[in-house]
């Protein structure tokens, strides 16, 4: 199998010496995490961005309520500036981190400077240009400076960007044990990332499939929001994300047999979210399962031996892969995808 060299390509595959630094970055700034939560009192956690990074607060969000007993939730950074009164609790002390690759991107500096107005909280940013406007606005800057792409669809950043909000949480949390297991993931993601290209290469060369639905509950829904979006950008193909068994409530009758399902499975809700996989195939939908140990002709098996709370990152390279192989198999430049921009300027 030979895929073409592009900047998207080496930056999906860069991902664990990415993790490796990214996650390295945090332990410095660990002191200082914990110094602000001990004194902020905070009541939520409020994850805000745009686009991917958006992604990215909603599954660390739900992974601190689901894993870490944190109060956390996510909204788009135009919500948090233009509604704020909808977007969060006006009577609690709120600690925002606001998440971009780019560190311009407008919405998110609005939302950190009407949220500063309001005097309910503190802010952290994570980004990945240390010369950025949003590395200057927070009570505590952290640049991964690893995160750093030259494509325009977020690949290294996005996973990079989320192991870091993990990361966060985890110490808030008092929660050593995550982040030792943390330290484990480069050397799992090198060894995984091989047989996934193949898999993903197989799928994203189909020319038969003109549809892609991504399934993830839980935390593993904003990754499915994420992995849609890839889809979209790279090779402009139709993707929708949905949770498991929301999509039998109508979805559903839209699976043909030129429908690729991806099925991000948990290891808590295993059979009933197969269950779903199962029962979309007998429509003619071909299956993309995913999770810690799946069989299937084309199944993406980690075999990571870490916890669910750890492994939700390892999700990623194979679905960001299958939208690479789609955009290079229709000719398209995934590094450029089409009328984007790195970040939006208003």
């Amino acid at each position: 199998m030979q895929t073409l060299k592009c900047w998207t390509h080496e930056e999906i595959h860069s991902q664990p010496e990415a993790w490796a630094h990214g996650l390295s970055t945090l332990q410095s700034n660990a002191h200082a995490l914990r110094e602000l939560w001990k004194g902020g009192d905070y009541e939520q956690v409020l994850f805000t961005g745009c686009g991917s990074p958006y992604y990215a607060g909603m599954a660390i969000a739900t992974l601190l309520r689901e894993q870490m007993g944190l109060l956390a939730e996510a909204q788009p950074a135009s919500e948090v500036w233009l509604n704020p009164r909808a977007a969060y609790a006006q009577n609690k002390r709120i600690l925002l981190v606001a998440l971009s690759r780019s560190g311009e991107t407008t919405e998110v500096l609005n939302a950190c400077e009407a949220f500063r107005a309001r005097k309910q909280g503190d802010i952290v940013t994570l980004s990945c240009n240390p010369h950025a406007s949003l590395a200057k606005v927070g009570d505590l800057n952290i640049v991964l400076i690893s995160g750093q792409e030259t494509s325009l669809a977020q690949t290294r950043a996005f996973t990079t960007l989320y192991l870091a909000g993990v990361a966060c949480g985890a110490i808030w949390a008092g929660n050593d044990g995550v982040l030792d297991e943390m330290a484990r993931l480069p050397e799992v993601g090198r060894r995984m990332l091989p047989p996934h290209e193949s898999i993903a290469h197989n799928l994203g060369t189909d020319q038969t499939f003109d549809r892609y639905y991504f399934l993830g509950s839980g935390p593993r829904y904003g990754l499915a929001c994420e992995l849609s979006l890839k889809v979209k950008e790279m090779s402009l193909g139709q993707s929708e994300p949905f949770h498991f068994l929301e999509f039998r409530h109508g979805p559903q009758s839209m699976v043909n047999p030129n429908t690729l399902i991806i099925g991000l499975l948990s290891e808590t809700n295993y059979d009933r979210e197969m269950a779903v996989l199962n029962d979309v195939a007998q429509f003619g939908g071909r299956l993309l399962p995913i999770g810690e140990q799946v069989v299937g002709t084309h199944a993406a098996s980690f075999n990571s031996g870490l916890s669910e709370a750890v492994r939700q990152v390892l999700y990623l390279p194979v679905g960001q892969m299958l939208g690479l192989e789609r955009a290079l198999s229709k000719g398209l430049n995934p590094d450029q995808p089409h009328q984007l921009n790195a970040y939006v300027k208003l």
